[in-house]
């Protein structure tokens, strides 16, 4: 065989691959090129530091849209699990409560219908006093409560009715320095009427049960009492202050609110979950989403790198374009083969964002101890965060989406390089090299 027909098997066995999409030799070549060598060093540090950047961003991400979820839906189950979805007010004396419970507990889909006595006191001992709110609910009523009644630390809610107590939070507990058994002293001007005006109340209850929901808020702010016994304390006889109802789904609140008010009957009106924690959860849901756009800018310097980084590398790498074109590579070759190397880094780092995302979201609140018992500091203060541990909780979707987004900024960065390395000119390269 002649030298010319070798050469010509050369270009033939070079260009043939080309027309195939993606073909094997645009990925050797390309995976070749993020291996560089010692003179290249640069190139393989700005490629490292896109893969780290894209990893990070795509991580945090991840974490703090879990974190927040986690934190939102800790907020609002222990809010909803505590207070009603629909609450039923009367327009004067709520004395007919029975009859209205009754008939709202025959609307589908209402689980409960609570009468409640509700007022604030002044919760006192020799050793402690702070502000309290009290909930006067019957036995039964209360026990339907499960954020209270399976977060019973000590005490019982047996006989609850009958042997008048109250039922306490534990921070409430701590602040007061009671336990169970000890007495608490309760004052409300709301008292009896004398000519000399108002006097105000005081009484001390035993104390029957501890609970302790894990929102410190309420943990510290919330006393349950016997409902006849709150009836009597706060000069309610014969009422009620306002009647919760629990609904099966709180979601559905409103295609059952109009129902929940025509059976209550003319004298009553209603609010509902989403009215009373509207400002508290739309401020979430606009730091949440606040959040995403500016962590999102994480992704975007990193594929930013991406770009500069191939720009070096289709410079550092022109004398190697050139050859390839005349061994019969086209332009489209040349661009799959840098897009390759550009798509490489942000495929790799995203999955590995994932990874690290993922393992931090389910150890996110062991990782919280070891960082307050490394730097000697409360990280998540349960006073101010309300929450007494961190929560994450991810969506499949979110997840998704931020793996989407990642991935597809990695390769529309790719794309101008990988388009700039195709018009290189193979005659002006090897000219000038």
């Amino acid at each position: 065989m002649s030298a010319s027909d070798t050469t010509a098997g050369q270009l033939q066995s070079a260009s043939a691959p080309s027309t195939r999409v993606f073909a094997p030799f645009e990925w050797l070549v390309a995976l070749r090129y993020l291996r560089a060598r010692r003179k290249e060093g640069f190139i393989s540090v700005i490629a490292g530091f896109s893969f780290i950047g894209i990893m990070l961003g795509v991580a945090t991400l991840i974490i703090v849209m879990a974190v927040m979820n986690g934190f939102r839906q800790e907020l609002f189950d222990k809010m909803l699990g505590l207070n009603g979805h629909v609450v039923v007010h009367s327009v004067g004396q709520f004395t007919d409560y029975d009859e209205v419970a009754k008939r709202v507990r025959d609307v589908h889909d209402v689980k409960y219908a609570l009468p409640l006595v509700e007022g604030q006191v002044l919760a006192s001992t020799p050793l402690g006093s702070t502000g309290a709110l009290v909930r006067g609910l019957r036995e039964d009523d209360l026990k339907s409560l499960s954020a209270i009644s399976s977060k019973v630390h000590f005490g019982t809610l047996d006989g609850f009715d009958k042997n008048p107590g109250i039922a306490i939070g534990s921070r409430m507990a701590n602040t007061l320095n009671v336990k169970v058994g000890d007495s608490v002293s309760i004052l409300t001007p709301r008292g009896a009427a004398t000519p000399l005006g108002t006097a105000p109340r005081i009484k001390r209850y035993p104390v029957s049960a501890i609970f302790e929901i894990g929102m410190s808020e309420y943990d510290a702010s919330i006393m349950f009492m016997p409902l006849n016994e709150a009836r009597i304390y706060f000069n309610q006889p014969d009422s009620v202050t306002v009647l919760e109802v629990v609904l099966e789904s709180p979601d559905e609140v409103a295609e059952l609110a109009p129902k929940i008010l025509e059976a209550g009957g003319p004298s009553v009106y209603v609010t509902d979950w989403r009215q009373r924690n509207a400002t508290f959860f739309s401020a979430l849901q606009v730091e949440r989403n606040v959040m995403f756009l500016i962590l999102t800018l994480i992704v975007l310097v990193a594929a930013l790198n991406i770009i500069s980084g191939l720009k070096m590398l289709v410079k550092d790498k022109a004398r190697d374009i050139a050859i390839l074109r005349t061994m019969g590579a086209t332009r489209g070759s040349v661009m799959r083969i840098f897009l390759i190397a550009g798509a490489t880094i942000g495929v790799t780092g995203t999955l590995a964002g994932l990874v690290l995302g993922v393992l931090v979201c389910l150890n996110i609140d062991h990782i919280r101890w070891f960082m307050s018992w490394l730097t000697d500091t409360e990280l998540f203060p349960a006073e101010l965060y309300y929450l007494s541990e961190l929560p994450a909780k991810m969506d499949v979707g979110e997840t998704v989406s931020v793996v989407i987004m990642a991935l597809t900024l990695s390769v529309l960065a790719s794309v101008y390089p990988a388009w700039r390395a195709s018009r290189l000119d193979p005659v002006e390269a090897l000219r000038y090299e």
